[in-house]
């Protein structure tokens, strides 16, 4: 069973979260567990404090280490040594390969979820292994970040979606974007499904499929498509019939 835990000041919200839809019926079939940890638990104090002003002087308050400390140590004692990831604005950008590896690579993640200025570095050296970012903007605090790499992860583990296909087929798993998608009614505000996808022909479809991801990816995301490997005979001769159109 792959195994998430999330540190966090809001564990009630993040925990109903992560128990909807896919991701709870999969919890329910025993493929992952996800359990969201309180970190005021983990607070020696009566108050459950868990920030204090930053040495040095400056607004806002920062995350002490202690109580960040206690709760990954009671993690870590309960379900065994995790790879532990601080949601962090300073860290790497998060992708799809990331997703994968972390998929590939472990079985257990530690999401810790920081607030206010940050969290003691002290902490980060101890015991985090890397630090990633959803991009290059701030948030109040890493809820969302964690339950994003949490689902992106978690629905790559086997048996949590029918099939492999489903993800395999989507936006940036192979590098590309994702094809246009449609369901019915056929005709739609006067708009119609392109013919060729009620044809029934599924080889037809599928290079109908893999020549709009190239049209999207170029004309969208070029920093993707100049990574592409478009080199053979197919996808040369989509490439002809994209700049003939």
């Amino acid at each position: 069973m792959y195994q998430i835990d999330i540190m966090t000041l809001f564990d009630e919200t993040v925990g109903d979260m992560m128990n909807e839809s896919i991701l709870g019926r999969a919890q329910e079939r025993d493929f992952i567990r996800i359990e969201a940890h309180q970190i005021r638990d983990y607070t020696l104090n009566k108050q459950k404090q868990v920030d204090d002003y930053p040495y040095g002087g400056g607004r806002g308050a920062v995350m002490q280490a202690d109580p960040l400390y206690q709760c990954w140590k009671h993690i870590v004692d309960a379900y065994g040594p995790g790879h532990t990831i601080y949601l962090s604005p300073c860290g790497t950008t998060f992708t799809q390969a990331d997703a994968k590896r972390l998929k590939d690579d472990y079985d257990h993640l530690i999401l810790v979820c920081g607030h206010y200025e940050g969290i003691d570095q002290r902490f980060i050296d101890e015991c985090v292994d890397e630090e990633i970012s959803l991009g290059d903007f701030v948030l109040t605090g890493g809820e969302l970040p964690a339950m994003a790499v949490a689902d992106a992860v978690a629905r790559l583990v086997p048996g949590v979606l029918p099939d492999p296909e489903c993800f395999e087929n989507e936006s940036h798993y192979n590098g590309m974007l994702e094809y246009p998608q449609y369901s019915r009614p056929e005709v739609w505000h006067g708009r119609s499904v392109p013919p060729i996808l009620l044809s029934g022909h599924h080889a037809n479809i599928a290079l109908w499929r893999r020549k709009q991801s190239i049209l999207r990816t170029r004309q969208r995301r070029p920093d993707l498509y100049e990574k592409l490997d478009l080199s053979s005979k197919q996808d040369k001769k989509l490439l002809q019939e994209l700049d003939s159109d």
